[in-house]
């Protein structure tokens, strides 16, 4: 793609793994932060760094040649802190982008019941998260609908890669028990697999599209924790049923929905394709990163 230039509005775990895959097909990158370490972690990159925190515009410098915006900024109670101060300068610029990307999470469609949703389903948010998701979706799609922006929403699930997965949690866990809950199903994705579809859509942009972003295969949690545990050669942990384990209401809400995402319309849209389309494959793969040494 040529002349291809993409700002970053936040560079955390995707943005990091997305970069790379564009870097090396010559793209240039530039990105933000609101703290110094991860500006500097930019900078030693190679890329251009500033400063975001979203209470101020960025300066006119960094849109110099951006044809792409990609935007992992969470909301806040208000809505997305994002557009307030930089709405103008995305319309500002709508004969330039290419294409605009917003990172979502599959927690608007709500409580299934473990049955499938897809993205016609009905939006039916329960936690706190999920709403205000919804309502960031909505601010980033109207910029489309009313100014002719390039808005594309990417829902997605849990994920996973390297440095952040159940080998990672079964190495640190000492022995913790697994949480079962009857019927409990949640869909993942490896953050290279997900990256690759962020780069499918940029080269084939649907604006106002919105695509769910998972693997192949919904699992239970404690499946996919007794996996990495066998691939590890560790003892399974004990198995604890949800109704007699204590935590916290955030980490019960967690297990407050259930449903098994698809990820149809980005295979036969994007023509993109998992390299992981299992948690089996993706922990088979992250395992040389995790095993500690000498095993």
């Amino acid at each position: 793609m040529s002349l291809a230039h993409i700002l970053f509005l936040g560079f955390g775990y995707v943005a990091m793994h997305t970069a790379p895959q564009l870097a090396g097909a010559g793209w240039r990158i530039s990105a933000t932060a609101r703290d110094e370490q991860t500006l500097r972690a930019i900078a030693r990159a190679g890329h251009a760094a500033y400063f975001f925190d979203t209470t101020a515009p960025l300066p006119e410098d960094a849109w110099q040649g951006v044809t792409h915006v990609l935007s992992s900024i969470p909301p806040g109670p208000r809505g997305d802190p994002v557009l307030p101060v930089l709405a103008k300068a995305l319309r500002a610029r709508k004969n330039r982008l290419r294409w605009i990307g917003y990172l979502s999470t599959v927690g608007v469609y709500g409580d299934h019941g473990g049955a499938w949703v897809d993205e016609e389903t009905p939006c039916r948010p329960v936690s706190e998260r999920g709403k205000r998701r919804l309502a960031a979706e909505r601010q980033w799609l109207a910029l489309h609908e009313r100014h002719g922006l390039p808005v594309h929403i990417f829902r997605l699930p849990g994920i996973y890669g390297p440095g952040r997965n159940p080998l990672r949690k079964a190495l640190d866990g000492a022995r913790k028990a697994l949480v079962v809950k009857q019927g409990q199903v949640f869909s993942r994705i490896h953050v290279d697999d997900l990256a690759s579809a962020l780069v499918a859509s940029m080269k084939a942009p649907r604006a106002g599209r919105v695509y769910n972003v998972t693997d192949d295969e919904p699992a239970p949690p404690h499946e996919v924790a007794l996996y990495a545990h066998a691939l590890l050669g560790l003892a399974p942990p004990p198995l604890k049923p949800f109704e007699e384990v204590e935590m916290s209401p955030m980490a019960r809400s967690f297990y407050g929905e259930s449903k098994r995402v698809s990820n149809r319309r980005a295979k036969a849209e994007l023509r993109w394709r998992p390299r992981y389309p299992t948690y089996r494959e993706g922990l088979r793969a992250l395992l040389p990163l995790e095993r500690p040494r000498g095993t």
